[in-house]
């Protein structure tokens, strides 16, 4: 099946729609996906809930105030709505000649974080940029500058995605935007970009031959990556029998393995962790949803999955009901970025992969994170709406 589009025959070509007779607009009047929105407020407005829950014992001991990081986190919101509903309502078509800009000053602000007095180290990793009492992390920031020149450059030229020549470029982008990211250290969210940009090649409809290409070389460079740091054997060694050393680099994920079977099925309930009381590191932020299940047990975790993926199936259709290349790239670069980060978030503190640091987004506490997804949902709503002022337009076989 392949759309019938008014574009011209090698950007209809490229266009990798999903299959079927046909599919209903979101909204005719121009409303857009209102449940896709929904859903994202609610989720956002449940991680205050559960950033207080993880945080207040531990910011009543550093900062003798419980609501420390709620507070931060309520600020994060605020500005995260702000910015949602200011790009819901702009015309997103418009960025299009912002993708090279936005990846120049990505790469800009992730080499500020290695000059002195500019960037910030906490836990023997520099990846904040500060501003007099605020800090940002650029590697946030990157992520989204990756997806709008990427969609910007594809849909110039949708052609350029069939050859490998023509997916230069974007490859270039990515390993600069991953090789200074790696190099703050943060293989977290390198290995997140790195699979931000293979699943957008693939979804623009790259040819499996160039897809091989890209993929054979990683799968043989991350054992090698791993070797070049003695901490990333360390942690790779606590991820094979984290027993082994559950005082040191197997600690962290034992305590989280306690917090998740302690919730059991129904959890300890809500505000009742255990492990929040200083055994798991970084409750508030990175292990979050070990806390969530803690309180909520699997049936609370289930739920949370469910609205996330209810996200994500909701963004997706939002990208396959686009009448134009730009906005499905765009569209399904965001939703892509925010599944890929939930599901490596939720392998590292099930113990699944190597324990790692990335926020779970939307959740987690982080004022960079939760204002930049925000914002970039905000951009795939603004698709939604755009999608309901045209008249869809329906497939045809070949």
């Amino acid at each position: 099946m392949r759309r019938k589009s008014s574009n011209s025959g090698a950007q209809a070509a490229a266009l990798p729609l999903a299959r079927g007779k046909r599919a209903a607009p979101f909204a005719e009047n121009g409303k857009g996906d209102l449940l896709f929105l929904g859903a994202v407020v609610l989720l956002a407005a449940y991680g205050l809930v559960a950033v207080y829950s993880a945080s207040s014992y531990n910011a009543q001991v550093q900062y003798g105030d419980p609501f420390f990081f709620f507070k931060k986190q309520l600020v994060g919101f605020v500005l995260g709505l702000a910015a949602m509903a200011g790009v819901a309502f702009f015309d997103y078509r418009k960025l299009r000649k912002f993708g090279l800009p936005a990846l120049i000053l990505s790469l800009v602000l992730l080499a500020l974080v290695f000059v002195p007095g500019v960037g910030k180290s906490n836990y023997g990793a520099t990846r904040w940029i500060g501003f007099g009492g605020f800090t940002v992390q650029p590697s946030e920031l990157a992520k989204y500058g990756f997806i709008l020149f990427t969609a910007g450059y594809f849909a110039k030229d949708p052609a350029r995605l069939r050859t490998f020549k023509g997916i230069l470029p974007v490859l270039g982008a990515g390993i600069a935007i991953c090789v200074l990211i790696m190099l703050e250290p943060n293989m977290s969210v390198t290995m997140c970009v790195g699979a931000v940009m293979v699943g957008m090649l693939f979804l623009g409809g790259i040819k499996k031959s160039s897809l091989a290409i890209i993929c054979i070389p990683v799968i043989f460079l991350v054992p090698v990556l791993i070797l070049a740091e003695p901490y990333r054997l360390r942690r790779l060694s606590a991820f094979m029998d984290p027993w082994a050393s559950p005082q040191e680099e197997g600690y962290q994920l034992i305590q989280s393995l306690y917090a998740l079977g302690n919730g059991n099925f129904f959890g300890t309930g809500l505000f009742r962790s255990r492990q929040k009381y200083r055994f798991l590191p970084f409750s508030e932020s990175d292990f979050i949803l070990s806390v969530i299940a803690e309180e909520t047990g699997f049936f609370g975790v289930l739920l949370l999955f469910f609205v996330i993926g209810f996200i994500v199936y909701r963004g997706m259709r939002i990208a396959n009901a686009c009448d134009n290349f730009y906005g499905y790239m765009l569209s399904a670069g965001i939703t892509l970025a925010f599944a890929v980060q939930s599901c490596l978030n939720a392998l590292v503190v099930s113990g699944c992969i190597p324990p790692t640091g990335l926020p779970l987004p939307l959740i987690s506490a982080g004022n960079t994170s939760l204002v930049v997804t925000m914002a970039g949902m905000g951009l795939v709503y603004a698709v939604s709406r755009h999608n309901g002022k045209k008249k869809f337009i329906g497939y045809t076989t070949k």
